[in-house]
């Protein structure tokens, strides 16, 4: 735990996050676990006195526990603009992250489904109204690319608005709304949820989903009920909501061809990062050509 000193910066610097540059609750939630991080390796040093070689050591020790380059980089970042708040309100005079880099790791691409797999993951049986939630989160992940925050992040009231232009209005990071399409399967599923979902919420719960106690329904519990039904489908791997988005950015750049419109839909600041999925577009093509061309296969 942080000491008392921490603690009050700690407060401090999410409040400014969350108030100033209006950072979503839940990547203000990461930042914290960032900084207890922090705090920890950090033991009895205190804060204004760290330098480089400290920070270098730290991140060389989470390094060798298993953390990968990428969560390092994540957690050098939120480091960094900590001491930099520290820097601008707290009279520090050293910010010991600048110039630092994490390890890199190996780059990995998103898993994606097949058409096939994504179509029997949300095809199930809706016989309760859990399940028919459900369904409806499904649909709509796999429909319109919509990250976890985005999804519980909807009100009944903005999805019930969109039904008649089949299209959704969403928040993403950075505070930043976009616009994408809903299809006929997602808004089929939606409507069926919307007439069931009185059952489960209680009277005054904004929210489009909701859990067993009626109100919004929380991340963990959608990663929960996707992986149930990824291994209750057969659909192999292991499942989970970002799966649907990176199924739908892959799909619709294997049809359409057009990156510049799935990095809109995707709300992408930068088109570099759509890019990743023309990677995986060629992984499909090299499938095909192995299972179909007459000279693709090699000799054993």
């Amino acid at each position: 735990m942080p000491d008392a000193a921490n603690a009050q910066y700690l407060d401090g610097y999410l409040a400014w996050l969350r108030n100033e540059k209006h950072y979503s609750e839940l990547t203000a939630e990461n930042y914290a676990r960032d900084l207890k991080r922090l705090f920890e390796v950090c033991g009895d040093t205190p804060l204004a006195e760290l330098k480089i070689q400290h920070i270098r050591r730290f991140i060389a020790q989470l390094h060798s526990k298993g953390l990968s380059g990428r969560s390092l980089a994540r957690m050098l970042s939120a480091w960094r603009g900590f001491f930099n708040y520290l820097l601008r309100d707290h009279g520090y005079t050293d910010n010991p992250c600048i110039g630092l880099r994490a390890p890199k790791s190996p780059k990995s691409l998103p898993q994606a489904l097949s058409p096939d797999q994504a179509a029997k993951l949300v095809d199930f049986p809706a016989e309760t109204v859990d399940a028919i939630r459900d369904k409806a989160m499904f649909e709509l992940l796999y429909s319109s690319g919509l990250r976890l925050a985005e999804l519980v992040g909807l009100d009944k009231d903005t999805m019930q608005a969109s039904l008649a232009s089949a299209e959704v209005r969403v928040t993403g990071k950075g505070s930043k709304t976009r616009i994408v399409p809903v299809g006929s399967c997602a808004l089929q599923a939606l409507q069926n949820w919307l007439a069931v979902r009185p059952q489960l919420a209680d009277a005054d719960e904004p929210a489009l989903f909701v859990g067993s106690r009626g109100r919004r329904i929380s991340p963990r519990v959608v990663q929960l009920r996707i992986k149930h039904w990824g291994i209750r489908q057969g659909v192999n791997g292991n499942v989970h909501p970002h799966t649907l988005r990176h199924s739908f950015a892959t799909h619709v750049l294997q049809s359409s061809g057009d990156l510049r419109a799935v990095q809109e839909m995707l709300g992408h600041a930068s088109i570099s990062t759509t890019q990743v999925y023309t990677h995986l577009d060629f992984q499909y093509l090299s499938k095909i050509y192995d299972d179909t061309h007459p000279r693709a296969k090699k000799k054993p």
